[in-house]
């Protein structure tokens, strides 16, 4: 019996248990799948992968991920650009976005500040926050970080940051269980959070 391996086939299984979550028995699963479908299956799959690398890229001004610059939630003229939601990540952006109550604008850091990690404030897009703080129109920070450690951390910091800034700095209400994700929080979760926000 024929045991050899199958270059093409161990090469798209090595690759696919680098993806977070799967490990190699479901890449296994996942290789044979992708192997049963039509070749224009695969054509498309590959396609939009490389769209996401070639087409997406961060907005130059609050970082989210876009394919065009201004984002569409910046450049939107209906939203109110007074009040900036901070989140870490864009997927927290979603999570946000999805509940249909928040109508000001965001601005992402792409990070939480984590000593131990070696992530500093430099690594962040805190620089860019502060400045759009400092504009007119600027009424509202709204720091809505993980409930973490390391996000009350970041949270804290930039705080102390905008002390001298004639804005108000609030946080969404603790709806969100210490050491919670935005991004699997539920939608009532959320709601209460961000209409029970306070001042910090």
């Amino acid at each position: 019996m024929n045991t050899e391996p199958i270059e093409s086939l161990a090469r798209l299984k090595e690759l696919l248990a680098k993806l977070p979550g799967i490990g190699p028995r479901s890449a296994e699963r996942l290789a044979f799948h992708l192997l049963r479908e039509p070749r224009a299956f695969a054509a498309r799959l590959s396609e939009a992968i490389l769209d996401v690398k070639d087409k997406i890229a961060h907005c130059t001004v609050c970082f989210n991920l876009t394919e065009t610059d201004p984002c569409a939630i910046c450049a939107d003229t209906g939203r109110d650009h007074g009040e900036i939601w901070v989140v870490e990540q864009p997927k927290d952006l979603l999570a946000l976005e999805a509940t249909g109550l928040v109508r000001g604008v965001y601005h992402v850091l792409m990070g939480h500040i984590a000593p131990l990690d070696g992530i500093g404030p430099e690594h962040l897009t805190i620089n860019g926050l502060t400045t759009r703080a400092k504009a007119d129109e600027t009424r509202e920070i709204v720091l809505a970080l993980n409930p973490t450690v390391d996000g009350d951390g970041t949270a804290l910091h930039i705080q102390s940051l905008l002390a001298d800034i004639d804005v108000r700095v609030t946080r969404p209400a603790r709806g969100l269980a210490v050491g919670s994700q935005l991004e699997y929080a539920t939608a009532g979760m959320l709601e209460a959070a961000i209409r029970g926000r306070t001042s910090v």
